[in-house]
Parts: C-alpha cells; structure tokens; sequence
C-alpha cells in the first residue's frame, strides 16, 4: 500500500531496504504485519510456515528475518525460534529523539527554503488521510499515510535516506502510535498537525515549522507510560 500510494506521488526513489524484490516483499509485508500488530509481541514465526505464506524458499524468509531483527522487530533463536519482540521502550525514546532532530531541520529548511511541489504532494496525503480518517477498518491505511506524509518531507529535500534512516530505527515507535490511533480524538489530531506543519512550510515561516513538528511529533511520545499500564502484555 504504501509503496504503491509513494509511485503515485511522484516518490519512487523510497529506498526499500532487501537483497531483491523477494526479500523486500516478504520483509515489508512482515514489517507491516508486526507494527499494526497484526502478529503481536511474543508471536512465533516458524520458517516453514513463512515458506507457505509467500510461496518462497527458506533464503529470503531468512534474509528478511534478519532485516527484521536488526530493527529489533523480531528476535532469532538459531537452530530453534523466531518470536516478535515486546516494544522496547528506552529504543522508543531514542527513536523519537531521532526523528524529532532530523524532522525539525527538514522543516526548518523546506519552511526557508520553499518547496511547492512538496506542499502539493503534502496536502494530496492529507486529503487522503481525510477520506478514511472516520472508518476504524482503515486504521491500518491511515497509519500508512502519516508516515508515507513524513517521508514527503524528506524527499522535498531529497534526503528519502535519512527518512529511511528513521523508519528502520521507528518500528517499536511506529506499533506505539498503533496502540495509540484508536483513542477517542487522536486521528482528528494528527490531521490537525500536518496541517498545521503544511501551513507553516508554506508561509515560509521556520520558527512555525519548527513548533508544528514539535508539537506533532510529541503527541505519542507523551502517552508511553499510559499506554504501558493498559497494554502490558505489549511491552518488555
């Protein structure tokens, strides 16, 4: 979904980590299954049954596997298992230490900068988020899009690397905000942000473009410790 919703905006240069469109296949659709929690902490992932599921032999389920354990997805017990990892939270923090550093400065500069083409791109995304933002069903969907709009921003500066950067460090962060979308008001405030971001680009103001990513990037961040009491089960 997302890679596809990226090709129709113009946004094909996404680096999509993989040795090849098996692995990268098999990897992103993994990925995506653990961080909407579709396979929660602690799920088993036996190989024989990945081969099945794909249609693919034992290599790219084990290459994938791998990309996955090093985002700290999953854990590999050689010879033996394969489980999802609980959501780490101090790599949580460092995670959103991370982005919120390198977002503010993508603001900062498209803000001074100027950048139509990302503006259009941007408010494209949000219109999309818009139209699924009042069916529970594509919570998946939307989550796609807020981070298919984050990684807009990178690309108007053509920096989708560092935007990658930030995904693979992102995955315990990414199934917070997952635990976090269903809560009463959090989908109307998120399209709040990124259109307060969108407006404050386009007025070619920094210091606004600063304090929009700010504020848009801490609303999660804030509710680890709530979210921890009423999901234990989730979380190491």
């Amino acid at each position: 979904m997302a890679t596809s919703l990226a090709a129709s905006l113009g946004l094909n240069d996404m680096a999509i980590p993989g040795s090849g469109g098996t692995v990268q296949r098999v990897y992103e659709s993994l990925r995506k299954r653990i961080i909407t929690l579709d396979l929660p902490p602690d799920t088993p992932l036996t190989r024989t049954e990945l081969t099945d599921r794909y249609g693919v032999s034992q290599t790219p389920i084990r290459e994938a596997l791998q990309l996955l354990k090093q985002e700290g997805l999953v854990m590999v017990f050689p010879q033996s298992k394969t489980v999802v990892t609980r959501i780490d939270v101090p790599q949580t923090y460092e995670a959103h230490f991370l982005r919120v550093a390198l977002e503010t400065e993508v603001c900062r500069r498209l803000a001074t900068e100027g950048n139509e083409t990302v503006l259009t791109r941007a408010a494209s995304i949000i219109r999309m988020q818009e139209a699924v933002a009042d069916d529970p069903s594509q919570i998946a969907v939307f989550q796609e899009l807020d981070e298919l709009f984050h990684q807009t921003l990178f690309a108007g500066l053509g920096r989708t690397g560092l935007h990658q950067l930030v995904r693979e460090r992102s995955g315990h962060l990414e199934r917070i905000r997952r635990l976090h979308l269903p809560e009463k008001g959090k989908v109307l405030n998120i399209l709040a942000g990124h259109r307060a971001i969108v407006e404050a680009i386009g007025s070619g103001d920094p210091d606004s473009a600063i304090g929009a990513i700010r504020d848009h990037l801490s609303q999660t961040v804030a509710k680890v410790e709530d979210l921890r009491r009423e999901f234990p089960q989730y979380f190491a």
